[in-house]
């Protein structure tokens, strides 16, 4: 019999959460296969069996277990259960008897039938649309209706499963009806000014991010300055070229990977956003390795593209599917979650207009990005619509000064509005003429 411990999974880490057994006490277990999702307040992960046998739980689902104690055992010695023999339907008399029956039958086919053969195991469907059911006669009789309640569902065309009975034995009554035509919007089984209340305990992951949330409002100066980019230029190259480079990548092509280009080059001309305070000492990067928060079943997330100064724009796009995938899926590792020098947040995704995002602490400075909205705007003493974008930038006050701050809000959107400075980061006719 073997114990199947909490793992160490990190310095700081000292309990997580048993989310989930994906195997049943009793079960046999083959050696490395997942019988367990931990949570800790950073990531999800898996525990596999360390030797096959026979399963014994400790643990139940959403207990909080230290590191070290006993998950579960695994009975060694347990015999591996037997599979069922699957036996073959063969014809009595004759053990080909079956294949026969069937070359028979094939040869009784007309000529027609044997040249379809060799796609008769391909089987094409059309996708079933359901419709909502009309009602009809038909269907008043099957309904639990009163004889008055079903006149006025078929009168008025109303769909039966949105209405709530209220009748003995879910008979849908007169009212009922009624009240569906009065609140359309309401969800059936909505009871009407309900208070009650659910408790619900707070995952790991939660408890953190609550408490780096207000850490980083409480430790750091604070403060957002905005501007707004017109989005027009980029919305151009990927209409433009979107369909060729997901040919030749075999990756949509997303406003990150401009958004993470411009902000590589940005950070390298004003090191201190890339820069954060660790006691008396100020430490800088020489590289950008950019945090994406990403919104998670469980929470926020923010995993880690690194060396994103280094990567080009379908490698960066690459980089983001497979953070957002595994993110998705639970699947980040703390490896993936671990550092960032700066970080893109994109309230756009979820209709944001504008808001003000919270540093990721140790980091010093985060760029969030908004919807992008047509609005009229002033060129050259002339109205025009352009499609823009607010964007903010967060910082800490204490490291990053207006003037660093602002300039650097400014080179993003200066490169995003004239991409083809994301080849080199500078304009290619001051490059030219060495300005």
């Amino acid at each position: 019999m073997i114990e199947i411990k909490v793992p160490t999974i990190g310095e700081s880490i000292s309990e997580v959460t048993l989310v989930k057994w994906l195997k049943n006490d009793g079960d046999y277990v083959e050696r490395d296969e997942v019988i367990a999702e931990l949570e800790s307040e950073k990531a999800t992960f898996e525990v596999n069996a360390e030797q096959a046998g026979v399963l014994k739980t400790v643990g139940h689902e959403g207990d909080t277990l230290n590191i070290g104690d006993v998950l579960a055992s695994i009975d060694e010695a347990a015999a591996k259960p037997e599979k069922p023999e699957v036996r073959s339907q063969k014809s009595e008399g004759d053990g080909n008897g079956m294949m026969k029956s069937q070359e028979t039958a094939r040869q009784k086919q007309p000529a027609e039938t044997k040249k379809q053969e060799p796609t008769e195991h391909i089987e094409v469907r059309k996708p079933v649309v359901q419709k909502p059911p009309t009602p009809n006669k038909q269907q008043e009789t099957e309904l639990k209706a009163t004889p008055l309640a079903s006149a006025i569902i078929a009168d008025k065309n109303v769909n039966p499963s949105t209405i709530t009975p209220s009748g003995i034995g879910g008979k849908i009554l007169k009212d009922d009806v009624l009240e569906a035509l009065t609140h359309p919007g309401r969800k059936p089984g909505i009871e009407l000014f309900s208070r009650a209340e659910k408790s619900e305990k707070m995952s790991n992951l939660r408890k953190t991010v609550s408490r780096r949330l207000v850490e980083a409002k409480n430790t750091t100066a604070m403060l957002t300055t905005f501007n707004e980019v017109n989005m027009g230029p980029i919305m151009d190259i990927r209409a433009k070229y979107k369909d060729k480079f997901k040919e030749q990548h075999g990756v949509n092509l997303g406003f990150m990977s401009f958004f993470t280009k411009a902000i590589c080059y940005a950070l390298q001309e004003w090191p201190a956003v890339n820069s954060y305070i660790d006691g008396d000492s100020i430490i800088s990067h020489s590289y950008c390795d950019i945090s994406i928060a990403v919104s998670a079943p469980k929470g926020l997330v923010v995993p880690v593209i690194r060396n994103a100064e280094s990567l080009s724009m379908a490698e960066i796009e690459k980089k983001v599917l497979e953070l957002a995938t595994k993110a998705r899926d639970n699947k980040l590792s703390l490896e993936e979650m671990q550092g960032g020098t700066f970080t893109i947040t994109n309230g756009g995704v979820f209709g944001s207009l504008m808001s003000t995002p919270i540093i990721n602490i140790p980091q010093s400075a985060i760029l969030g990005m908004h919807k992008i909205e047509e609005r009229p705007v002033v060129v050259d003493k002339q109205i025009v619509i352009r499609s823009m974008m607010y964007v903010a930038l967060s910082y800490d006050h204490r490291i990053i000064d207006g003037r660093e701050s602002v300039s650097f809000l400014v080179r993003v959107k200066e490169l995003l509005e004239n991409p083809d400075q994301l080849l080199f980061g500078n304009d290619p006719v001051k490059t030219l003429l060495e300005l």
